[in-house]
């Protein structure tokens, strides 16, 4: 039986196509997953993201706990609402999961972790906090439902959905977030364009979805959210990078914290194990998708597309690959695609944020 997120009548209601993602009854698209990236891109786009979970990490010690838990420092986070986004790794420097972790007072902090880490998540932080933190408490938000709304529009269509809200964006930077009566709002997302992710108690989710539409939002599914945080350049678990791989050689070196003393789990492998690949960006310079695990041939040897699929903005094919240390932006190198080689150019990424093309 797939669980189902308190917006599932919602989406039957678009007739949007519903599938298994993670366990979970989801929206893949609502017609057109064209259509739904072009709206984030040029409007507004909101998404059912309850999938996910909010994790709240409290009582004295919490600060001790995540710096030791997280690869990133959260000594970073000093203001409240301020976010940082970290992988948890284990003690062999692979990413257990990637996350936002947000700082609210020096007893609450609050973590999102991945939908289809989330038990496995919880399972290895009660471990790591029986052994280093038994005074913090780990808990699960499973009562709140998450709703993200993406796009140049984003932040203007959200606060007229709420009557009698002047807004406050003026006040949220990037990477923040504030508690409003029972929301909590993040000016935070997964999709290379403005806007917030907002979570609620489940009960109050419809509510707040059908006051975007009526605001003009469109919904957008699973699919296009995919293509959009590809383009933006944006990693994601399973793909990108897993338990099998570090951090430094998928592209997320500057979320690890490898200068000041502080120890963290899988620090002393990261400083140990050889780096020997990569993360990058490849435009496809001829007809055809590139799709996870194709081989990426270089003149330095063999690299493996991680992430694939064709940019709506772009026009193109786009991936991000996991290829040798050597391989540098403006290299052609080959993408074995239906038992062919097609061209790509190396570049960096990410393809497209806010809006504009970067490659």
């Amino acid at each position: 039986m797939l669980k189902q997120t308190p917006l599932n009548a919602k989406h039957r209601e678009a007739n949007a196509k519903l599938v298994d993602f993670s366990g979970w009854e989801m929206p893949i698209h609502y017609g057109s997953q064209i259509e739904e990236h072009h709206a984030v891109r040029s409007d507004a786009g909101v998404f059912d993201v309850s999938h996910m979970l909010p994790v709240d990490i409290k009582g004295e010690g919490s600060r001790a706990f995540l710096k030791k838990l997280l690869a990133n420092d959260v000594d970073k986070l000093q203001t409240t609402g301020k976010a940082l986004y970290s992988c948890m790794l284990h003690e062999g420097g692979g990413v257990v999961d990637d996350l936002i972790v947000y700082f609210m007072t020096e007893t609450w902090f609050r973590m999102v972790v991945n939908a289809g880490c989330a038990e496995k998540d919880l399972a290895w932080m009660e471990t790591q906090r029986n052994q280093y933190a038994p005074e913090v408490q780990i808990l699960p938000c499973r009562d709140l439902a998450m709703i993200a709304i993406q796009g140049p529009n984003a932040a203007r269509k959200f606060w007229e959905s709420l009557p009698g809200s002047e807004g406050p964006t003026h006040l949220m930077k990037p990477f923040t977030a504030i508690v409003i009566g029972t929301m909590f709002v993040a000016r935070t997302g997964y999709t290379g364009e403005d806007g917030f992710e907002i979570m609620m108690p489940g009960r109050a989710a419809p509510y707040m979805w059908q006051a975007m539409l009526e605001a003009g939002v469109k919904p957008v599914g699973l699919g296009a959210r995919d293509t959009l945080r590809l383009e933006a350049g944006m990693n994601l678990f399973g793909q990108d990078m897993d338990e099998k791989v570090t951090p430094l050689e998928s592209g997320l070196a500057w979320t690890v914290d490898l200068k000041s003393e502080r120890d963290f789990i899988g620090k002393d492998a990261l400083l140990r194990l050889p780096v020997t690949r990569k993360l990058v960006g490849l435009l496809l310079e001829e007809r055809g998708v590139p799709r996870s695990h194709q081989t990426v041939h270089t003149a330095q040897g063999a690299g493996e597309v991680t992430s694939g699929s064709f940019s709506p903005t772009l026009n193109a094919g786009i991936a991000l690959a996991r290829v040798p240390l050597g391989v540098e932006v403006g290299d052609t190198v080959e993408i074995e695609i239906r038992d062919k080689k097609l061209k790509a150019r190396v570049v960096k990424y990410p393809f497209v944020r806010n809006g504009k093309a970067l490659v």
